[in-house]
């Protein structure tokens, strides 16, 4: 409609010049009258009684009858001349009549529009000057969102504070958990604010843009609040990162404490082998002294025995004194006697304190074995007590993790909202040695790193994405930019990623790449690399995950199974074979379709290999190897957390379409101009899909084509979707590369459905 209002716009001076010029030419002729309107009859001597009016229908009859020869039968043929002249100019009388009434009711329309002009530029103005307060009102509220969020980045601050102070008291722990969960729900309540806020605006867009062109200076208005809340989304996107360091701390933290832990229980078991051996100790101190005892009771026996034999003996003594007198030898043998049985009782004694010091020695160590016994065992319960108590809190900063990792979830599905479930990507090649450039960047503004600039025949035209890369961007710079919606597969959302552009823009590069090389690696071997790491990194929060693939191609209009078992089971598949159906989820699935259950990036690598070497190539002038088909990489995620019991299904589309290309500057033929007619077909009907869809027609033209047909529920369902449009530098290929951006930015404008989180699927045991 802006279109139509500048084009009646710039016809006016020209209607009004005419206007003037018409009534000069009318003024000059004075009041002579009109001659009438007739048919010239093929018999001029004889004209028919009622002549009927001559009609024009367009500039095609005007033209026709200015350049009308008249010829008679031959030179000298005056009368014939004559009667021809006299009908051409009874034609040229009904032609100016019919031009003078065009033009009076031209100029009655032009008065008629000049009128609805000038209400609408009051009506605009009117709705320009409500607009200029709401856009105050947005200015405000978004100062009031970034004080908010300051806000909210010092109680994420306090948030860290108290869980690194965790380890320190399980109070303090429990009253930062309480302030973590009601942060997230004010940074929740804002976001849906936000988002509420957002959604109003665009739908005031929408109805203006409808009204007139000149909405579309408010349109680059919200465009800029809309950057705004991007920088917001990026700053919330910063907050995510310093909550997943976070997580990564308490990892870490968790490593240090079960590390802590085996050691306890090493020591552990080092007490209880020492208490053991303790045991043994004591054991064989105890049979030490009953030995000892026994001995000593033995010792004490045999003095007692000795005594009595001394007494008797000194007794036996006495009386042989008294009785016998015997002589002194005898005396003298018996003192000898009684001294040896003196020095061996005396020895005896000795012995026996000998015993008795060990035996006391044997006591002080048995009761410092059980000294040492107690004290291990209390240690051993101190121990036992804190292993449980660093278990206990190991348990809670799992969960604040998983906690963490559903509000990072949330958090970056808000985010990813907020920029659009549509957003597109631009990506300019590198130039060739023997090439000029017509491809420029701006270097000031709003447009920085967002928007392309091109030179076609002295006239330059500017674009704005969500996001543009220049010739010196990587692979690596690329995926940074969508990694985060990679992620919303694991979480899972459905997401669709493809590549648009004419031939040799290098859409293949990005998506593809070369897989052998780590800096040459396309958009699909990254994204699984990372799906996989991800999902192997979720294991220790009870995630596991299956997944399986498939891949195909749209060849002239068939579909070709690319992991068929042979390539000559793929050119020869009937078209009817594969048929492609969406169930109520918006899910989709292509019947007899090779899918594989992958479980490693390796196992994925070797499938892109074997799907390479199927695809469908070609030459043209435009491209030394072309791709002469549209390629589909599906891969779906399956997953199930053992903990929580939730479970969801993801679903990650890459997508590398054929080039569009002119068939005058390909200069294909044969089967080659075949595959060319019918990828640009499709290409036109995925346009138009996105034409329908931008106008929000009520029948949307999916079924028109097999490629807009399969990806209907990227582009009019759930999914999130993001497009790269790559361009050729060159300077004979701006023609083209307009075409593509003006393509891209029909499709940044899209909006389909909110995308939905799937969460309804069957178990893992049963695929």
């Amino acid at each position: 409609m802006a279109t139509r209002d500048r084009a009646a716009r710039a016809a006016m001076p020209r209607l009004k010049e005419n206007d003037t010029q018409s009534k000069r030419q009318r003024t000059a002729a004075g009041t002579a009258p009109r001659p009438p309107l007739s048919t010239a009859s093929q018999n001029a001597a004889a004209p028919p009684p009622t002549e009927a009016p001559i009609e024009f229908a367009g500039r095609e009859d005007v033209d026709a009858l200015l350049n009308e020869k008249i010829k008679g039968k031959n030179k000298m043929d005056y009368k014939g001349r004559s009667e021809q002249m006299i009908e051409y100019i009874k034609k040229l009388r009904a032609c100016i009549k019919w031009l003078l009434e065009r033009e009076d009711a031209n100029l009655a329309e032009i008065g008629k529009l000049n009128g609805l002009i000038d209400a609408a530029d009051k009506h605009h103005a009117e709705i320009v000057a409500q607009l200029e307060c709401k856009i105050q009102e947005s200015v405000s509220m978004k100062e009031e969102l970034q004080k908010q969020y300051a806000t909210l980045g010092e109680s994420l601050k306090k948030v860290e504070a108290e869980q690194m102070e965790c380890l320190r008291s399980y109070g303090d722990e429990k009253e930062a958990r309480i302030a973590a969960e009601s942060s997230r729900n004010e940074l929740s309540e804002e976001l849906n604010r936000v988002k509420l806020e957002q959604k109003r605006l665009n739908d005031q867009i929408k109805m203006l843009q409808d009204t007139n062109k000149r909405l579309q200076e408010y349109n680059t208005s919200l465009q800029q609040y809309n950057c705004n809340l991007q920088a917001d989304a990026t700053k919330n996107a910063e907050t995510i990162e310093k909550l997943q360091k976070e997580k990564n701390t308490m990892v870490e933290t968790m490593n240090g404490l079960k590390d802590h832990s085996n050691s306890l229980k090493l020591q552990l078991d080092m007490t209880k082998s020492s208490q053991n051996e303790a045991l043994k100790q004591k054991n064989n101190l105890l049979n030490e002294v009953e030995a000892l005892r026994g001995e000593l009771q033995q010792v004490r026996d045999d003095r007692d025995h000795k005594s009595a034999e001394i007494n008797s003996l000194l007794s036996d003594l006495g009386a042989f004194k008294e009785l016998t007198g015997k002589s002194s030898t005898e005396l003298e043998n018996v003192m000898i006697r009684c001294d040896l049985l003196e020095e061996t009782c005396s020895n005896q004694n000795e012995q026996i304190k000998t015993l008795q010091i060990q035996l006391a020695s044997a006591n002080e160590k048995l009761k410092r074995s059980n000294l040492t016994t107690m004290e291990t065992m209390s240690e051993y319960e101190n121990q036992k007590r804190m292993l449980e108590d660093l278990q206990l809190r190991l348990t809670e900063a799992e969960q604040k993790i998983v906690d963490g990792e559903k509000l990072r979830k949330k958090l970056h599905n808000t985010i990813l909202e907020l920029k659009g479930n549509i957003r597109v990507f631009c990506r300019v090649r590198p130039l060739l040695s023997n090439e000029s450039g017509a491809v420029s960047y701006p270097n000031n503004g709003e447009n920085i790193g967002r928007g392309v600039e091109l030179m076609h025949n002295t006239q330059a035209y500017s674009f704005a994405f969500d996001k543009v890369f220049d010739h010196s961007a990587s692979q690596e710079d690329v995926f940074t930019e969508i990694s985060q919606l990679v992620q919303s597969a694991l979480d899972g959302y459905k997401v669709c990623i493809f590549a648009y552009g004419q031939t040799g823009s290098g859409k293949t590069h990005t998506m593809m790449g070369n897989p052998e090389f780590n800096d040459q690696k396309g958009l699909i071997p990254r994204s699984l690399e990372q799906i996989f790491e991800t999902s192997q990194s979720l294991m220790s929060q009870g995630w596991k995950y299956k997944m399986q693939a498939s891949m195909l191609e749209i060849y002239n209009e068939t579909i070709r199974d690319l992991l068929a078992a042979s390539r000559t089971s793929i050119q020869d598949g009937a078209a009817s074979k594969y048929n492609i159906k969406h169930d109520s989820n918006g899910n989709t699935q292509v019947s007899d379709l090779t899918i594989v259950d992958v479980r490693s990036i390796n196992e994925v690598s070797s499938l892109l290999k074997r799907a390479a070497q199927s695809r469908s190539v070609g030459k043209t002038q435009m491209n030394e190897e072309s791709s002469r088909s549209h390629c589909v990489f599906t891969l779906r995620i399956f997953g199930v957390n053992e903990g929580t019991d939730q479970q969801v299904q993801g679903v990650l589309n890459l997508i590398d379409l054929a080039g569009s290309e002119r068939l005058n500057k390909s200069g294909v033929t044969g089967d080659r101009l075949k595959e060319t007619q019918a990828i640009n077909k499709s290409l036109s009907s995925l346009s138009d899909v996105i034409f329908s869809i931008a106008k929000k027609e009520e029948h949307i033209p999916f079924r028109n084509s097999k490629l807009t047909y399969l990806l209907q529920p990227c582009l009019g369902g759930d999914s999130k979707t993001l497009m790269f449009v790559n361009l050729s530098p060159e300077v004979s290929s701006t023609s083209e590369s307009i075409c593509s951006l003006r393509f891209a930015a029909r499709v940044n404008s899209c909006e389909i459905g909110v995308p939905r989180r799937q969460t309804q699927m069957r178990s893992l045991s049963q695929g």
